[in-house]
């Protein structure tokens, strides 16, 4: 028993040895086994810190991106439909016949202007009947004035026979009323749309005519979440595009906002007025409405894979010149983020444009102060024999390297997927590539007057 005891402590011991070798070499530089292998003469002599004694681990190797300036344009996009400034469907309020239709469909105009009359000679009857009666009324009411001044009759007579010359003139009054409304008058200045009537029919009161659009200027009705309702402002611009006319951009002016939140959709109501006076948009219309409520010249733009979120609280890994000559070293700060756009990220606080930060291996560095040595990616594919690492060397170098690098590419060139990215933020001019005109896209005739969603 006491045999296989001392076989089993010997075992334990000899694994256990054999494991702490292990370790132990795996640790040692290269440089250390260098004299099993036969070296050129020349690379015995070349460094005089190798004779000095055994290297130094080399350094982790990270890829870095530099912090860039960019025009951001803090953004939200929608859908809407266009409507009138004014519309109307001509309703008669009282019942008659059409006598004359007096416009032709399509037509602008003016307000004021008859459109319709309807059959008024049982209505003009009643009007010199009424006026009839008010001159008999005034005759009476004259002669009793006369008469009560010699004392002839009661002035009881007297306003008996001014409250009789009121009533006449009511129903004067009434009888022309009833007249003007079988006028169907414009009530503004528009194009009247298609007909409902003929001469000849017989319309009850509320029976449809004609439309009236006014389109010099049009609506825009759109809705964007509930998050927005903090940005969005009265005189803000923004910017439409219709399915119907491609290649025609159209700029839309705020004009009011819904106080009042959609409890089913959580969203707020926005109505803009876009500037229709060469009649290119139509009531109905679909829209993509992109609203724009800031633009920030000179924002930090950095890739977000540099960002490393820590206990409530967002860090980025600068790469800076260490305290030894050609050598660089990590250093953690803390940022504030602000909008984000796909692949890029706004630091508003932490960095300042050329500062260099980490894109990836940030796992190797722990602690501040540790030395790194930056890799050029782009550089290695292109090399004949591997990766190519940039020496750690100065800031100057890291800069180069990160110019050249795929992640420090500039915003100009814009990522294109949507991963990573939040909608409402963009780089100006970033992700929109221009739009080829073609024959529906002919310049428009120029605008004259004043711009009519100013007007009021």
């Amino acid at each position: 028993m006491a045999y296989k005891k001392k076989h089993a402590l010997v075992a334990v011991l000899g694994i256990g040895i054999a494991s702490a070798v292990a370790w132990w070499l795996q640790r040692q530089p290269e440089d250390l086994f260098s004299f099993l292998a036969p070296a050129p003469a020349a690379s015995s002599a070349a460094s005089p810190a190798s004779a000095a004694g055994p290297a130094s681990p080399r350094p982790p190797a990270v890829e870095v991106a530099k912090v860039q300036e960019a025009t951001l344009v803090d953004e939200a996009q929608s859908v809407g439909s266009l409507r009138s400034r004014q519309g109307v469907m001509l309703r008669p309020e009282v019942a008659g016949r059409v006598k004359a239709i007096l416009f032709t469909e399509g037509q602008r105009v003016q307000k004021g202007q008859l459109l319709v009359q309807l059959d008024d000679q049982l209505q003009a009857a009643q009007v010199a009947q009424a006026k009839a009666e008010m001159s008999i009324a005034e005759a009476n009411h004259k002669r009793n004035q006369d008469l009560v001044a010699q004392n002839f009759i009661s002035k009881r007579t007297v306003d008996e026979s001014g409250a009789a010359l009121e009533v006449a003139r009511a129903k004067l009054e009434l009888a022309l009323a009833t007249q003007q409304r079988l006028k169907i008058i414009a009530p503004f200045d528009g194009v009247t749309g298609l007909k409902q009537v003929n001469v000849g029919d017989y319309l009850k009161d509320g029976a449809d005519i004609v439309n009236i659009e006014d389109i010099d200027a049009v609506l825009v009705d759109y809705r964007l979440p509930e998050r927005f309702q903090s940005k969005i402002r009265t005189g803000q611009k923004a910017q439409l595009t219709v399915d119907a006319l491609p290649g025609r951009p159209f700029t839309a002016l705020v004009q009011a906002v819904d106080p009042l939140i959609d409890a089913n959709g959580r969203s707020v109501g926005i109505r803009g007025c876009i500037d229709n006076r060469q009649r290119q948009l139509r009531p109905g219309m679909f829209v993509r409405v992109n609203t724009v409520f800031a633009v920030r010249e000179q924002a930090l733009l950095v890739p977000e894979e540099a960002i490393v979120p820590q206990g409530g609280r967002t860090f980025v890994v600068k790469v800076v010149p260490g305290e030894k000559p050609e050598t660089l070293v990590s250093q953690r700060v803390v940022v504030k983020t602000g909008l984000r756009q796909p692949g890029k990220v706004e630091i508003t606080e932490g960095l300042e444009a050329g500062d260099t930060v980490v894109t990836a291996g940030h796992q190797r560095l722990q602690k501040d102060g540790t030395p790194v040595r930056v890799v050029d990616l782009a550089a290695a594919g292109r090399g004949p024999g591997g990766a190519a690492s940039a020496p750690a060397g100065a800031a100057s170098s890291a800069a180069s390297s990160a110019a050249s690098s795929p992640a420090a590419a500039g915003v100009g060139a814009g990522s294109g997927g949507p991963s990573g990215g939040a909608p409402g933020a963009r780089a100006a001019g970033s992700d929109r590539p221009p739009v080829a005109k073609g024959p529906s896209a002919a310049p428009a005739a120029p605008l004259s007057g004043p711009n009519p969603c100013l007007r009021g």
